[in-house]
Protein backbone atom coordinates (compact mmCIF):
# COMPACT_ATOMS: atom_id res chain seq x y z
CA UNK A 1 0.00 0.00 0.00
CA UNK A 2 1.06 3.64 -0.64
CA UNK A 3 2.06 5.85 2.27
CA UNK A 4 -0.07 8.99 2.87
CA UNK A 5 0.58 11.71 0.27
CA UNK A 6 3.07 14.38 1.29
CA UNK A 7 1.51 17.78 0.46
CA UNK A 8 4.91 19.31 -0.20
CA UNK A 9 5.72 16.56 -2.72
CA UNK A 10 2.46 15.89 -4.56
CA UNK A 11 0.42 19.08 -4.39
CA UNK A 12 0.09 22.78 -3.57
CA UNK A 13 -2.58 25.40 -2.76
CA UNK A 14 -2.43 28.93 -4.25
CA UNK A 15 -3.59 32.14 -2.62
CA UNK A 16 -7.09 31.78 -4.08
CA UNK A 17 -7.58 28.32 -2.48
CA UNK A 18 -7.02 26.39 -5.73
CA UNK A 19 -5.57 22.92 -5.15
CA UNK A 20 -3.13 21.37 -7.68
CA UNK A 21 -1.60 17.90 -7.95
CA UNK A 22 1.85 17.41 -9.42
CA UNK A 23 2.32 14.67 -12.03
CA UNK A 24 5.91 14.59 -13.21
CA UNK A 25 6.90 18.05 -14.38
CA UNK A 26 3.29 19.14 -14.82
CA UNK A 27 0.53 19.95 -12.43
CA UNK A 28 -3.24 19.71 -12.70
CA UNK A 29 -6.02 21.63 -10.97
CA UNK A 30 -8.06 19.22 -8.90
CA UNK A 31 -10.39 21.62 -7.07
CA UNK A 32 -10.84 24.51 -4.66
CA UNK A 33 -11.04 24.60 -0.88
CA UNK A 34 -11.67 28.25 0.04
CA UNK A 35 -11.82 29.44 3.60
CA UNK A 36 -9.37 26.81 4.85
CA UNK A 37 -5.67 26.57 5.51
CA UNK A 38 -3.43 24.98 2.84
CA UNK A 39 -2.87 21.98 5.12
CA UNK A 40 -6.61 21.45 5.49
CA UNK A 41 -7.16 21.81 1.74
CA UNK A 42 -4.38 19.37 0.86
CA UNK A 43 -5.55 16.95 3.58
CA UNK A 44 -9.02 16.83 2.03
CA UNK A 45 -7.71 15.82 -1.43
CA UNK A 46 -5.11 13.51 0.10
CA UNK A 47 -7.93 11.51 1.70
CA UNK A 48 -9.46 11.09 -1.75
CA UNK A 49 -6.13 9.72 -2.92
CA UNK A 50 -6.02 7.33 0.07
CA UNK A 51 -9.43 6.00 -0.98
CA UNK A 52 -8.14 5.26 -4.49
CA UNK A 53 -4.98 3.67 -3.06
CA UNK A 54 -7.14 1.45 -0.86
CA UNK A 55 -9.10 0.27 -3.90
CA UNK A 56 -5.86 -0.58 -5.74
CA UNK A 57 -4.54 -2.50 -2.69
CA UNK A 58 -7.79 -4.44 -2.41
CA UNK A 59 -7.61 -5.33 -6.11
CA UNK A 60 -4.03 -6.54 -5.65
CA UNK A 61 -5.18 -8.79 -2.78
CA UNK A 62 -8.01 -10.19 -4.91
CA UNK A 63 -5.59 -10.93 -7.72
CA UNK A 64 -3.22 -12.78 -5.38
CA UNK A 65 -6.20 -14.72 -3.94
CA UNK A 66 -7.05 -16.02 -7.43
CA UNK A 67 -10.04 -13.82 -8.28
CA UNK A 68 -11.41 -14.39 -11.80
CA UNK A 69 -9.01 -12.78 -14.26
CA UNK A 70 -11.84 -11.13 -16.23
CA UNK A 71 -13.09 -9.43 -13.06
CA UNK A 72 -9.57 -8.21 -12.24
CA UNK A 73 -9.07 -6.88 -15.77
CA UNK A 74 -12.37 -4.93 -15.64
CA UNK A 75 -11.46 -3.47 -12.26
CA UNK A 76 -7.99 -2.43 -13.53
CA UNK A 77 -9.51 -0.58 -16.50
CA UNK A 78 -12.06 1.14 -14.28
CA UNK A 79 -9.48 2.21 -11.70
CA UNK A 80 -7.01 3.41 -14.33
CA UNK A 81 -9.66 5.76 -15.67
CA UNK A 82 -10.52 6.91 -12.16
CA UNK A 83 -6.87 7.55 -11.24
CA UNK A 84 -6.09 9.43 -14.46
CA UNK A 85 -8.92 11.90 -13.83
CA UNK A 86 -8.91 11.75 -10.04
CA UNK A 87 -9.37 14.98 -8.08
CA UNK A 88 -6.94 13.84 -5.46
CA UNK A 89 -3.47 14.67 -4.22
CA UNK A 90 -0.90 11.89 -3.99
CA UNK A 91 1.34 9.63 -6.04
CA UNK A 92 -1.17 9.07 -8.80
CA UNK A 93 1.52 7.86 -11.15
CA UNK A 94 2.51 5.27 -8.54
CA UNK A 95 -1.06 4.01 -8.52
CA UNK A 96 -1.03 3.86 -12.32
CA UNK A 97 2.21 1.91 -12.22
CA UNK A 98 0.72 -0.58 -9.74
CA UNK A 99 -2.34 -0.93 -11.94
CA UNK A 100 -0.06 -1.48 -14.92
CA UNK A 101 1.68 -4.26 -13.01
CA UNK A 102 -1.70 -5.79 -12.28
CA UNK A 103 -2.51 -5.70 -16.01
CA UNK A 104 0.62 -7.75 -16.59
CA UNK A 105 -0.42 -10.37 -14.07
CA UNK A 106 -3.92 -10.57 -15.54
CA UNK A 107 -2.60 -12.37 -18.62
CA UNK A 108 -0.78 -14.93 -16.46
CA UNK A 109 -3.81 -15.27 -14.22
CA UNK A 110 -6.06 -15.65 -17.24
CA UNK A 111 -3.92 -18.46 -18.65
CA UNK A 112 -3.75 -20.22 -15.27
CA UNK A 113 -7.47 -19.93 -14.64
CA UNK A 114 -8.22 -21.01 -18.19
CA UNK A 115 -6.16 -24.19 -17.64
CA UNK A 116 -7.90 -24.79 -14.31
CA UNK A 117 -11.30 -24.21 -15.88
CA UNK A 118 -10.44 -26.65 -18.67
CA UNK A 119 -9.31 -29.25 -16.12
CA UNK A 120 -12.55 -28.69 -14.13
CA UNK A 121 -14.59 -29.22 -17.29
CA UNK A 122 -12.68 -32.40 -18.19
CA UNK A 123 -13.18 -33.72 -14.66
CA UNK A 124 -16.87 -32.80 -14.74
CA UNK A 125 -17.27 -34.53 -18.12
CA UNK A 126 -15.60 -37.65 -16.74
CA UNK A 127 -17.93 -37.63 -13.72
CA UNK A 128 -21.00 -37.12 -15.91
CA UNK A 129 -19.83 -39.92 -18.21
CA UNK A 130 -19.52 -42.22 -15.17
CA UNK A 131 -23.12 -41.39 -14.17
CA UNK A 132 -24.29 -42.16 -17.72
CA UNK A 133 -22.38 -45.46 -17.88
CA UNK A 134 -23.86 -46.62 -14.55
CA UNK A 135 -27.37 -45.65 -15.67
CA UNK A 136 -26.88 -47.51 -18.98
CA UNK A 137 -25.60 -50.57 -17.08
CA UNK A 138 -28.81 -50.71 -15.05
CA UNK A 139 -30.88 -50.16 -18.20
CA UNK A 140 -29.14 -53.11 -19.89
CA UNK A 141 -30.01 -55.59 -17.11
CA UNK A 142 -32.54 -58.37 -17.65
CA UNK A 143 -35.80 -57.00 -16.18
CA UNK A 144 -36.73 -60.47 -14.91
CA UNK A 145 -33.59 -60.74 -12.74
CA UNK A 146 -33.26 -57.07 -11.74
CA UNK A 147 -33.61 -56.20 -8.04
CA UNK A 148 -36.04 -53.37 -8.71
CA UNK A 149 -36.03 -51.79 -5.28
CA UNK A 150 -32.26 -51.43 -5.38
CA UNK A 151 -32.17 -50.44 -9.05
CA UNK A 152 -34.80 -47.71 -8.54
CA UNK A 153 -32.95 -46.30 -5.53
CA UNK A 154 -29.68 -46.28 -7.51
CA UNK A 155 -31.28 -44.44 -10.43
CA UNK A 156 -32.74 -41.83 -8.08
CA UNK A 157 -29.32 -41.35 -6.51
CA UNK A 158 -27.68 -40.99 -9.95
CA UNK A 159 -30.26 -38.38 -10.98
CA UNK A 160 -29.74 -36.43 -7.74
CA UNK A 161 -25.98 -36.41 -8.35
CA UNK A 162 -26.61 -35.26 -11.94
CA UNK A 163 -28.72 -32.33 -10.72
CA UNK A 164 -26.09 -31.35 -8.13
CA UNK A 165 -23.36 -31.41 -10.78
CA UNK A 166 -25.59 -29.37 -13.08
CA UNK A 167 -26.18 -26.70 -10.42
CA UNK A 168 -22.81 -26.57 -8.65
CA UNK A 169 -20.36 -27.80 -11.28
CA UNK A 170 -18.66 -25.88 -14.10
CA UNK A 171 -20.58 -24.97 -17.22
CA UNK A 172 -19.96 -27.70 -19.80
CA UNK A 173 -19.75 -27.25 -23.57
CA UNK A 174 -23.32 -27.35 -24.83
CA UNK A 175 -22.83 -30.08 -27.44
CA UNK A 176 -21.11 -32.43 -24.99
CA UNK A 177 -23.53 -31.66 -22.15
CA UNK A 178 -26.53 -32.26 -24.43
CA UNK A 179 -25.12 -35.57 -25.72
CA UNK A 180 -24.49 -36.87 -22.18
CA UNK A 181 -27.94 -35.76 -21.03
CA UNK A 182 -29.63 -37.52 -23.96
CA UNK A 183 -27.86 -40.78 -23.06
CA UNK A 184 -28.70 -40.41 -19.36
CA UNK A 185 -32.33 -39.54 -20.10
CA UNK A 186 -32.63 -42.51 -22.48
CA UNK A 187 -31.25 -44.86 -19.83
CA UNK A 188 -33.70 -43.49 -17.22
CA UNK A 189 -36.56 -43.92 -19.67
CA UNK A 190 -35.52 -47.51 -20.44
CA UNK A 191 -35.25 -48.40 -16.75
CA UNK A 192 -38.66 -46.87 -16.06
CA UNK A 193 -40.24 -48.76 -19.00
CA UNK A 194 -38.66 -52.05 -17.91
CA UNK A 195 -39.81 -51.51 -14.33
CA UNK A 196 -43.37 -50.71 -15.38
CA UNK A 197 -43.49 -53.72 -17.72
CA UNK A 198 -42.05 -56.03 -15.06
CA UNK A 199 -44.54 -55.01 -12.41
CA UNK A 200 -47.41 -55.05 -14.87
CA UNK A 201 -46.51 -58.64 -15.76
CA UNK A 202 -46.01 -59.47 -12.10
CA UNK A 203 -49.41 -57.99 -11.23
CA UNK A 204 -51.04 -60.05 -13.97
CA UNK A 205 -49.32 -63.22 -12.75
CA UNK A 206 -50.25 -62.49 -9.14
CA UNK A 207 -53.87 -61.85 -10.13
CA UNK A 208 -53.94 -65.32 -11.71
CA UNK A 209 -52.36 -66.85 -8.60
CA UNK A 210 -54.88 -65.04 -6.36
CA UNK A 211 -57.72 -66.40 -8.50
CA UNK A 212 -56.41 -69.97 -8.26
CA UNK A 213 -55.74 -69.71 -4.54
CA UNK A 214 -59.18 -68.24 -3.97
CA UNK A 215 -60.62 -71.33 -5.67
CA UNK A 216 -58.48 -73.57 -3.42
CA UNK A 217 -59.72 -71.67 -0.35
CA UNK A 218 -63.34 -72.11 -1.44
CA UNK A 219 -62.82 -75.84 -2.00
CA UNK A 220 -61.04 -76.22 1.35
CA UNK A 221 -63.81 -74.42 3.20
CA UNK A 222 -66.38 -76.64 1.46
CA UNK A 223 -64.76 -79.70 3.09
CA UNK A 224 -65.86 -78.58 6.56
CA UNK A 225 -68.99 -80.77 6.50
CA UNK A 226 -66.86 -83.89 5.90
CA UNK A 227 -64.92 -83.50 9.13
CA UNK A 228 -61.91 -85.80 9.50
CA UNK A 229 -62.82 -87.62 6.29
CA UNK A 230 -62.04 -84.44 4.33
CA UNK A 231 -58.36 -84.48 5.35
CA UNK A 232 -57.08 -86.51 2.33
CA UNK A 233 -58.78 -84.05 -0.03
CA UNK A 234 -57.40 -81.13 1.96
CA UNK A 235 -53.89 -82.54 1.66
CA UNK A 236 -54.30 -82.69 -2.10
CA UNK A 237 -55.43 -79.06 -2.08
CA UNK A 238 -52.38 -78.18 0.04
CA UNK A 239 -50.05 -79.63 -2.61
CA UNK A 240 -51.82 -77.54 -5.24
CA UNK A 241 -51.43 -74.48 -3.00
CA UNK A 242 -47.66 -75.02 -2.74
CA UNK A 243 -47.39 -75.24 -6.52
CA UNK A 244 -49.55 -72.18 -7.19
CA UNK A 245 -46.85 -69.53 -6.57
CA UNK A 246 -47.00 -66.17 -4.78
CA UNK A 247 -49.94 -63.78 -4.95
CA UNK A 248 -48.38 -60.75 -3.25
CA UNK A 249 -47.57 -60.76 0.47
CA UNK A 250 -50.67 -58.98 1.79
CA UNK A 251 -53.15 -60.93 -0.34
CA UNK A 252 -51.22 -64.19 0.06
CA UNK A 253 -51.23 -63.89 3.85
CA UNK A 254 -54.96 -63.22 3.92
CA UNK A 255 -55.76 -66.17 1.64
CA UNK A 256 -53.43 -68.48 3.58
CA UNK A 257 -55.12 -67.52 6.85
CA UNK A 258 -58.47 -68.69 5.44
CA UNK A 259 -56.97 -71.83 3.87
CA UNK A 260 -55.22 -72.79 7.09
CA UNK A 261 -58.35 -72.13 9.14
CA UNK A 262 -60.24 -74.58 6.89
CA UNK A 263 -57.54 -77.20 7.50
CA UNK A 264 -57.49 -76.53 11.24
CA UNK A 265 -61.23 -77.21 11.31
CA UNK A 266 -60.73 -80.62 9.65
CA UNK A 267 -57.78 -81.57 11.83
CA UNK A 268 -59.70 -80.40 14.89
CA UNK A 269 -62.50 -82.80 13.96
CA UNK A 270 -59.93 -85.56 13.51
CA UNK A 271 -58.43 -84.79 16.91
CA UNK A 272 -61.85 -85.20 18.49
CA UNK A 273 -62.32 -88.54 16.73
CA UNK A 274 -58.86 -89.65 17.80
CA UNK A 275 -59.56 -88.66 21.38
CA UNK A 276 -62.79 -90.72 21.40
CA UNK A 277 -60.98 -93.66 19.84
CA UNK A 278 -58.19 -93.43 22.41
CA UNK A 279 -60.78 -93.71 25.17
CA UNK A 280 -62.47 -96.57 23.38
CA UNK A 281 -59.19 -98.41 22.71
CA UNK A 282 -57.67 -97.96 26.17
CA UNK A 283 -59.19 -101.31 27.27
CA UNK A 284 -57.59 -102.94 24.19
CA UNK A 285 -54.22 -101.57 25.29
CA UNK A 286 -54.60 -103.17 28.71
CA UNK A 287 -55.58 -106.51 27.13
CA UNK A 288 -52.60 -106.51 24.76
CA UNK A 289 -50.22 -105.57 27.56
CA UNK A 290 -51.54 -108.60 29.44
CA UNK A 291 -50.96 -110.78 26.37
CA UNK A 292 -47.40 -109.50 26.11
CA UNK A 293 -46.89 -110.64 29.69
CA UNK A 294 -48.14 -114.09 28.75
CA UNK A 295 -45.88 -114.21 25.71
CA UNK A 296 -42.74 -113.10 27.55
CA UNK A 297 -41.73 -116.67 28.62
CA UNK A 298 -41.48 -117.63 24.92
CA UNK A 299 -38.18 -115.73 24.83
CA UNK A 300 -36.66 -118.55 26.93
CA UNK A 301 -38.51 -121.47 25.30
CA UNK A 302 -36.23 -124.16 23.79
CA UNK A 303 -38.88 -126.26 22.01
CA UNK A 304 -39.66 -124.53 18.67
CA UNK A 305 -42.89 -126.50 18.11
CA UNK A 306 -44.32 -125.61 21.50
CA UNK A 307 -43.19 -122.01 21.09
CA UNK A 308 -44.92 -121.71 17.73
CA UNK A 309 -48.20 -123.22 19.00
CA UNK A 310 -48.32 -120.87 21.98
CA UNK A 311 -47.37 -117.84 19.83
CA UNK A 312 -50.07 -118.64 17.24
CA UNK A 313 -52.70 -118.78 19.96
CA UNK A 314 -51.48 -115.46 21.35
CA UNK A 315 -51.48 -113.85 17.87
CA UNK A 316 -55.06 -114.97 17.29
CA UNK A 317 -56.21 -113.39 20.52
CA UNK A 318 -54.06 -110.30 19.71
CA UNK A 319 -55.88 -109.71 16.42
CA UNK A 320 -59.27 -110.24 18.06
CA UNK A 321 -58.57 -107.50 20.62
CA UNK A 322 -58.28 -104.80 17.94
CA UNK A 323 -56.75 -101.33 17.90
CA UNK A 324 -54.97 -99.52 20.73
CA UNK A 325 -54.62 -95.71 21.27
CA UNK A 326 -52.38 -94.26 18.55
CA UNK A 327 -49.76 -93.02 21.01
CA UNK A 328 -49.13 -96.63 22.11
CA UNK A 329 -49.26 -98.36 18.69
CA UNK A 330 -45.51 -98.41 18.11
CA UNK A 331 -44.60 -99.51 21.63
CA UNK A 332 -47.14 -102.33 21.77
CA UNK A 333 -46.31 -103.57 18.25
CA UNK A 334 -42.58 -103.50 18.97
CA UNK A 335 -43.25 -105.73 21.99
CA UNK A 336 -45.04 -108.48 20.05
CA UNK A 337 -42.51 -108.29 17.18
CA UNK A 338 -39.68 -108.91 19.61
CA UNK A 339 -41.32 -112.21 20.68
CA UNK A 340 -42.19 -113.19 17.09
CA UNK A 341 -38.58 -112.63 16.08
CA UNK A 342 -37.30 -114.81 18.94
CA UNK A 343 -39.63 -117.70 18.00
CA UNK A 344 -38.65 -117.41 14.34
CA UNK A 345 -34.96 -117.54 15.31
CA UNK A 346 -35.60 -120.64 17.42
CA UNK A 347 -37.31 -122.35 14.47
CA UNK A 348 -34.52 -121.40 12.08
CA UNK A 349 -31.89 -122.83 14.39
CA UNK A 350 -33.87 -126.06 14.79
CA UNK A 351 -34.26 -126.42 11.03
CA UNK A 352 -30.54 -125.75 10.49
CA UNK A 353 -29.66 -128.57 12.83
CA UNK A 354 -32.29 -131.03 11.63
CA UNK A 355 -32.34 -130.43 7.89
CA UNK A 356 -31.85 -133.99 6.42
CA UNK A 357 -29.30 -132.86 3.86
CA UNK A 358 -27.34 -130.82 6.36
CA UNK A 359 -27.59 -133.62 8.92
CA UNK A 360 -26.32 -136.22 6.42
CA UNK A 361 -23.35 -134.06 5.49
CA UNK A 362 -22.66 -133.41 9.14
CA UNK A 363 -22.78 -137.11 10.07
CA UNK A 364 -20.49 -138.03 7.17
CA UNK A 365 -17.98 -135.38 8.17
CA UNK A 366 -18.23 -136.47 11.82
CA UNK A 367 -17.37 -140.07 10.88
CA UNK A 368 -14.34 -138.83 8.94
CA UNK A 369 -13.23 -136.72 11.88
CA UNK A 370 -13.61 -139.66 14.30
CA UNK A 371 -11.41 -141.85 12.02
CA UNK A 372 -8.83 -139.06 11.70
CA UNK A 373 -8.75 -138.53 15.46
CA UNK A 374 -8.23 -142.24 16.08
CA UNK A 375 -5.38 -142.34 13.57
CA UNK A 376 -3.73 -139.22 15.05
CA UNK A 377 -3.98 -140.66 18.56
CA UNK A 378 -2.12 -143.81 17.39
CA UNK A 379 0.56 -141.65 15.69
CA UNK A 380 0.94 -139.62 18.84
CA UNK A 381 1.48 -142.74 20.96
CA UNK A 382 4.11 -144.06 18.50
CA UNK A 383 5.93 -140.70 18.46
CA UNK A 384 6.02 -140.59 22.25
CA UNK A 385 7.53 -144.11 22.35
CA UNK A 386 10.26 -143.20 19.87
CA UNK A 387 10.91 -139.88 21.56
CA UNK A 388 10.50 -137.87 18.34
CA UNK A 389 9.54 -134.44 19.76
CA UNK A 390 8.73 -132.91 16.40
CA UNK A 391 6.27 -135.67 15.46
CA UNK A 392 4.71 -135.44 18.95
CA UNK A 393 4.10 -131.72 18.48
CA UNK A 394 2.64 -132.06 14.96
CA UNK A 395 0.34 -134.90 16.06
CA UNK A 396 -0.92 -132.97 19.10
CA UNK A 397 -1.70 -129.87 16.98
CA UNK A 398 -3.52 -131.87 14.30
CA UNK A 399 -5.45 -133.83 16.94
CA UNK A 400 -6.55 -130.64 18.71
CA UNK A 401 -7.81 -129.11 15.43
CA UNK A 402 -9.90 -132.19 14.53
CA UNK A 403 -11.50 -132.22 17.97
CA UNK A 404 -12.51 -128.54 17.61
CA UNK A 405 -14.16 -129.31 14.24
CA UNK A 406 -15.95 -132.28 15.79
CA UNK A 407 -17.29 -130.13 18.63
CA UNK A 408 -18.59 -127.60 16.11
CA UNK A 409 -20.62 -130.36 14.42
CA UNK A 410 -22.10 -131.24 17.79
CA UNK A 411 -21.08 -134.87 17.51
Amino acid sequence: MSTPADPATWGRVDDDGNVYVRQGDDERLVGQYPGATPEEALGYYERKFADLAGQVSLLEQRSRAGAPATDVAKAVRRLEQSVRTANAVGDLQGLLDRLGALSGTVAVLTEKQSAEAKADIERALTEREALVVEAERIAAQDPASTQWKQATATMEELFARWQTAQQDGPRLPKDQADALWKRFRAARTTVDQHRRAFFAELDAAQRDVRRRKQELVDRAEALASQGAQGIPAYRDLLEQWKAAGRAGKKQDDALWARFKAAGDLLYGAKAEVDALEDVEFSANLTAKQTLLGEAEPLLKEKDPKAARERLTAIQRRWDEIGKVPRDHVKTINDGIRRIETAVKALEDEYWRRNNPETKARSEGLAAQLHAAIEKLENELESAKKTGDARKVKDAEEALAARKVWLDALGS
